[in-house]
């Protein structure tokens, strides 16, 4: 798994690569815990290159979102495939995170916000 950083109109974009499984997952959770602790105010998880994600990588995610809202940060996926999307799905966190179809789309909202 790779992990790149830019920022785009106030929002911290990650761009995460590869397969975010038991192994990997505990280098997505320290970067993700940095961005907590800096209280990171708009967080955004490019998921377009994730080919996969198993349960250890789904509980990273919410416990980032738990941390960012004792800050009232705000977070989003976008350009999820579709093996991805229906992890999330499964476990109904699209009921929790906000999800976009597209970084372009994700931007304009968390900016908004």
């Amino acid at each position: 798994m790779e992990i790149t950083e830019k920022n785009e109109k106030n929002v911290v974009v990650l761009a995460v690569q590869g397969e975010i499984d038991l192994h990997v997952s505990p280098s997505l959770r320290t970067a993700l815990k940095a961005k907590a602790q800096a209280k990171t105010p708009r967080l955004l998880l490019n998921f377009a290159n994730v080919t996969y994600i198993d349960s250890s990588g789904l509980a990273t995610l919410i416990e980032y979102y738990q941390s960012a809202r004792s800050f009232q940060g705000k977070f989003g996926l976008c350009c999820l495939n579709l093996s991805v999307r229906s992890s999330i799905e499964l476990v109904r966190l699209t009921e929790v995170f906000s999800i976009f179809a597209s970084e372009t789309e994700a931007l304009q909202a968390l900016a908004a916000s």
